[in-house]
């Protein structure tokens, strides 16, 4: 059956259960979602009153006071800090996997710059090939425009995520190949290549040359189809002579590559021994000219991958290289493992380059149970994703549905009921409710007379106040999943935190203890909205427009010397997510 997401804008207050996974649905009219709940814009800010004392106390230092992120065996937690996405093939148009990439980079991104790391996210787009050239032919385009055109798509899905990537690297900028041919020139001069000949076994969708014995059924391993090359003069790089040093250096970096399970696959397909890799073609011309002889084209992983060094102005020592080489993260996906962990480290060994500190493969979208494929017509577009749910709701989706480096499953009924409880029924509500008994019951200001804590209060706080080096610890590691969900168990006490306090009752009982709620409430919003911003950025900002928290107390070190301000006005609380009813009988598209 196919579905269509329609968007139920149902702005909730109310004291209604919290942790149900039911969605609860109004009588509303269903509409799409606005653009201002896509994009909340920014409010103007408040003018400033004097802070709660009883905050400034900060009884609850956070271990990571100082800029910078916990220190495992491959960050020292305070350098400049790169993480790359792979750069995107573009034969074709940008689908979920590209998107779920991106967003990964941004959220640790985000995270690393707002806990004072000074980044370079790099992405970009891969644009040579013997799959560019025919796909160009058979739209009756010239390699070039046609990738000037795809390209313009993947730059515009990073827009459309609100992706803050530093720059956008094309393989065809001059710059780069420029790049590419001094790194292979370095690779030459150490020897680490020799003109030969070719013949085996190649599938031009993987772009990746495969044994007799990997084949499966007649295809590659990733279900590709396979040619035979006929022998073809071909340069080649003397892989085989890396392979004792590759073993040595995943043994002396245990977390080199992760997760476990994938540098487990990648360690026994080097055991089982490596073939000298052709890196050059003569039977396509779309590529990037090897140094002193045209009549070959550079293989185009060598050329793809040297785009981690190229954007950082390699070889110039006096440009960003020096800052940010050798790589903190690659994120790639688990189908192009091998050329990362395999085929880069020994292309910068020979060159006398310092590798990558750390590759992150993570797992592969279904839809519906069903492998994604033109084929079955089931490709998912996030563009439409976008438009249907939102910016943020897409976002927390793709990193809160399965944990990172995991495959996961796409469905429309997933991502309402996960998008529904925790944002809308949780989140939402939580800053909707809290808002408005301020606005109604304080004055339309932030509370001023803030009586003693409880223990209830103290408890609460204290939680909030770990939340930072909770949350720094899983980023750290790459588990994004274990990030979201920390996030969510924190709005989920807090909505318990309400209910077992009951302002609404205390507003009759004890006004003065009402106040004080209220503005733990609040505090505790400002805590887990910054903390939400490497996620749901545009969202999470919105929350902290309403709670008047200024622009330039955003950044994590303000969770400890900044609170809220007593007495500051406040306007009338806007629903900043939308609830998604979803409708059994209308179609929907991928």
């Amino acid at each position: 059956m196919k579905l269509n997401a329609m968007v139920l804008l149902t702005m909730l207050v109310g004291h209604m259960p919290i942790r149900s996974t039911q969605a609860f649905f109004s009588t509303a009219s269903l509409t799409r979602v606005s653009s201002s709940f896509l994009y909340p814009s920014s409010r103007n800010q408040m003018p400033q009153r004097k802070r709660a004392n009883c905050l400034v106390e900060n009884r609850h230092f956070s271990a990571l006071k100082a800029a910078g992120t916990p220190v495992t065996s491959f960050d020292d937690g305070k350098s400049p800090f790169e993480i790359t996405t792979p750069i995107y093939y573009v034969n074709d148009k940008p689908h979920i996997g590209h998107a779920y990439t991106s967003c990964a980079c941004d959220v640790i991104a985000r995270f690393m710059r707002l806990s004072g790391r000074e980044v370079f996210f790099l992405s970009g787009t891969d644009e040579h090939g013997q799959k560019v050239e025919s796909s160009a032919d058979k739209k009756g385009m010239s390699p070039q425009e046609f990738v000037d055109e795809m390209s313009v798509s993947f730059r515009d899905l990073l827009k459309v995520l609100n992706i803050s990537n530093d720059q956008f690297v094309r393989t065809t900028d001059t710059q780069h190949k420029e790049a590419v041919q001094h790194f292979w020139k370095t690779l030459v001069e150490k020897d680490a290549i020799y003109l030969g000949a070719y013949e085996g076994w190649y599938s031009i969708r993987d772009e990746c040359y495969y044994t007799e014995n990997e084949l499966v059924d007649g295809k590659a391993p990733t279900g590709a189809e396979v040619e035979w090359m006929a022998k073809e003069a071909s340069y080649f790089f003397k892989l085989s002579e890396y392979e004792d040093r590759l073993l040595q250096y995943y043994e002396d970096n245990p977390d080199f590559i992760a997760p476990r399970s994938r540098k487990n696959e990648v360690i026994g397909f080097v055991k089982g021994g490596l073939r000298d890799l052709s890196i050059s073609r003569t039977t396509f011309k779309w590529g990037v000219p090897v140094p002193g002889d045209d009549d070959h084209v550079m293989y185009v992983w060598i050329d793809a991958l040297a785009n981690y060094i190229s954007a950082l102005g390699y070889p110039n020592e006096d440009s960003k290289f020096s800052k940010f080489w050798p790589a903190n993260l690659h994120i790639v996906g688990k189908d192009i493992l091998r050329f990362h962990a395999i085929y880069w480290p020994a292309f910068l060994m020979a060159a006398g380059l310092p590798l990558p500190k750390r590759l992150f493969a993570h797992g592969w979208w279904t839809k519906d149970g069903e492998k994604i494929s033109k084929s079955l017509g089931n490709t998912i577009d996030p563009v439409d994703l976008v438009e249907k749910y939102g910016v943020d709701q897409t976002r927390f989706f793709l990193m809160a549905e399965v944990g990172f480096g995991n495959d996961g499953d796409f469905s429309d009924e997933k991502m309402v009921q996960k998008v529904n409880t925790h944002l809308a029924n949780e989140l939402g509500n939580l800053c909707q409710r809290t808002l408005s008994m301020v606005y109604k019951n304080c004055g339309e200001a932030v509370p001023i007379e803030i009586g003693t804590y409880t223990a209830e209060d103290e408890a609460i706080l204290a939680k909030a106040k770990e939340l930072r080096d909770v949350t720094a610890g899983h980023i750290s590691k790459q588990a994004i999943h274990k990030y979201t969900d920390t996030m969510i168990e924190m709005v989920w006490e807090a909505n318990k935190y309400v209910d077992d306090m009951a302002p609404w009752v205390l507003k009759k009982t004890d006004p003065e203890r009402m106040a004080t709620v209220l503005y733990v409430l609040m505090e505790l919003l400002r805590r887990v909205a910054i903390l939400y911003q490497p996620l749901i950025p545009a969202s999470a900002n919105s929350i902290l427009d309403q709670l008047t928290v200024p622009e330039d107390e955003r950044t994590f070190d303000h969770l400890e010397t900044s609170s809220i301000n007593t007495g500051t006005s406040i306007s009338k609380p806007i629903g900043v997510f939308p609830r998604i009813e979803l409708l059994s009988d209308a179609p929907v598209t991928a």
